[in-house]
């Protein structure tokens, strides 16, 4: 066991607290879904405290030496391991199109691959939290202004109320990460559905931060915008003094005013 726990794969290191597993599994607010799903879980140490819970749990895990540890040590888990690449399969079909939420102490090499797959799935993910290297969580949290604000901020405040919780040592780990590692949450807004197309707002956002020392005037030039809309101050300020809100009223600018380049 302890050579399979210390065993390192896709950037994963394996947590030992128990009490840090434990403050994660209770970031679940456990409203608006049946079903939890974790990524990555490895030993277990964090599943152990998810299946106490009054939810469905079930795993998404690639390692073939953990699945199968953790069909030997969680009878709870059976017919509930997808041994199987979260970024690569369509867990929506799995659930039947339920509502569910994600969890997970999150390798880093792929955390924000995750995210924006969970975005993707934002009609059925309607709470995500878990573990992250700590700036790439704080980043998820960041508000408008800062230079750790960016596209993943833009999108995920889009359709989710995010919340750093906490930090967590790098001592309470197995290899330990060279970095510390941080907490946080997203809960779908009521609302999620935004007042413009959602397709070129991902567009929109991604674009202006692919350049984000540049004014929007320079950076949005792909698009064919009118002198009009141009003209109108918001074009003078670099994507990070933006919200979210900001980058919607953009979009709909463009969507009907300006011609998209083909």
């Amino acid at each position: 066991m302890d050579k399979v726990r210390a065993k390192k794969h896709l950037g994963q290191h394996f947590l030992t607290d128990e009490n840090v597993a434990k403050r994660i599994a209770d970031t679940l607010t456990l409203k608006g879904y049946n079903k939890v799903l974790e990524i990555g879980p490895g030993m277990g140490v964090l599943t152990k405290y998810i299946l106490d819970k009054p939810t469905e749990t079930f795993v998404v895990e690639i390692d073939t030496e953990s699945v199968e540890y953790l069909e030997k040590h969680y009878a709870k888990l059976q017919d509930h391991i997808f041994s199987k690449d979260f970024l690569k399969f369509d867990i929506s079909t799995e659930f039947n199109k339920e509502q569910f939420a994600i969890i997970g102490n999150f390798p880093y090499n792929i955390s924000t691959q995750i995210v924006f797959r969970a975005l993707e799935l934002r009609q059925y993910v309607c709470e995500f939290s878990g573990m992250f290297q700590k700036e790439v969580a704080e980043r998820i949290c960041e508000k408008k202004g800062s230079k750790a604000y960016g596209i993943l901020s833009v999108l995920c405040q889009a359709f989710y109320d995010v919340e750093y919780l906490f930090t967590v040592s790098e001592h309470v780990f197995n290899p330990p990460p060279k970095v510390k590692s941080g907490v946080m949450r997203m809960i779908r807004k009521e609302n999620f559905s935004l007042a413009c197309d959602e397709k070129l707002f991902f567009q929109v956002v991604k674009t202006s931060f692919n350049q984000r020392r540049k004014t929007l005037r320079n950076s949005l030039k792909s698009y064919n915008l009118s002198e009009e809309i141009k003209a109108h101050e918001i074009f003078n300020l670099r994507p990070e003094q933006l919200s979210y809100e900001d980058f919607i009223q953009i979009t709909l600018k463009i969507q009907n005013n300006g011609v998209q380049d083909q």
